[in-house]
């Protein structure tokens, strides 16, 4: 009954169907190692996240000796600690931030070090909207943003990588915003807004004056189990039931095909033209019926 699938033409099908069939498996696996690729990689950034907290504060120089270093990628977290002096004057207020379900902004203060370059510290975060005009005044809801401590002090803080667009709830779209705030805490968007040299990381304070509240640390970008995991994981659904629909439709065109040729060495037959009715479908059955006879 199915023989005719030995013809050249079903053959020519049938390494069609094996090779899409390849393909989708392929694809829907190589998604599902990127995804668990990403699980590990979250866990990783957890595990170190969570050693680097543990061990003992270490001088910012031992970790970024100059302002063209990067922040390496297992010190994401860790704790350092950065002697100076605050430049109040060029503080900060980073709005639309989050601290346990609630809306606020973080205060944001440089530290200007020794050699005259700064790091921009976090020194913590207060509930409401921003100022009018960033200015450290007051906030709605919030209270008054307290100033930062006078002449030279030591801060301890966690290390973390300059920030990205959409990355840690940091929104998709940032600019736009008045003088006195900044959407996204990174030498990059800070070079142009201080007169001098600015380490390319920033830490969060470890202790805050009230009423701010310290920030936590946040692992670093592209290290957690984002929309991207997700969509991998997606696709890898996508692509087997595509697999899966190739051999379904494969099976289901060649059952049409025996079939129709079941009823063609019975000599049923459906009708043709747009023209045909019942009487002419059965006329040919009819026919079909005599010459078989």
């Amino acid at each position: 009954m199915y023989r005719f699938l030995l013809t050249p033409r079903w053959l020519a099908v049938g390494v069609f169907v094996v090779l899409a069939v390849v393909v989708c498996v392929f694809m829907g696996t190589w998604q599902l190692s990127r995804f668990e690729f990403r699980v590990d990689q979250h866990r990783d950034a957890k595990n170190s996240q969570a050693h680097a907290a543990e061990q003992k504060p270490v001088p910012l120089a031992g970790v970024l000796p100059d302002t063209r270093a990067d922040v390496p990628s297992d010190d994401s977290g860790r704790k350092v600690t950065a002697t100076g002096r605050y430049d109040a004057a060029h503080q900060m207020l980073v709005p639309d931030r989050r601290l346990d379900g609630h809306d606020g902004y973080y205060v944001l203060t440089p530290l200007r070090l020794d050699g005259g370059a700064a790091l921009p510290v976090v020194r913590g975060w207060l509930p409401g909207t921003v100022p009018s005009g960033g200015s450290a005044d007051g906030a709605a809801g919030g209270g008054a943003v307290p100033a930062a401590p006078s002449g030279e002090v030591t801060v301890t803080g966690a290390l973390q990588y300059p920030e990205t667009a959409g990355s840690n709830g940091v929104p998709t779209a940032p600019g736009g915003l008045p003088s006195g705030q900044l959407g996204i805490i990174s030498a990059a968007s800070l070079v142009n807004l201080l007169p001098y040299p600015v380490y390319n990381g920033w830490i969060t304070a470890s202790e805050a004056a009230a009423p701010l509240k310290p920030v936590p640390p946040v692992a670093p970008p592209n290290s957690g189990l984002d929309l991207k995991a997700f969509q991998n994981l997606g696709y890898t659904g996508q692509w087997f039931v595509f697999a899966g629909f190739v051999v379904f439709m494969y099976f289901r065109l060649a059952r049409r095909e025996a079939e129709a040729r079941a009823d063609a060495e019975l000599g049923i037959l459906p009708p043709s033209g747009p023209g045909a009715g019942p009487g002419a479908g059965a006329g040919a059955r009819t026919g079909s019926a005599a010459h078989v006879a």
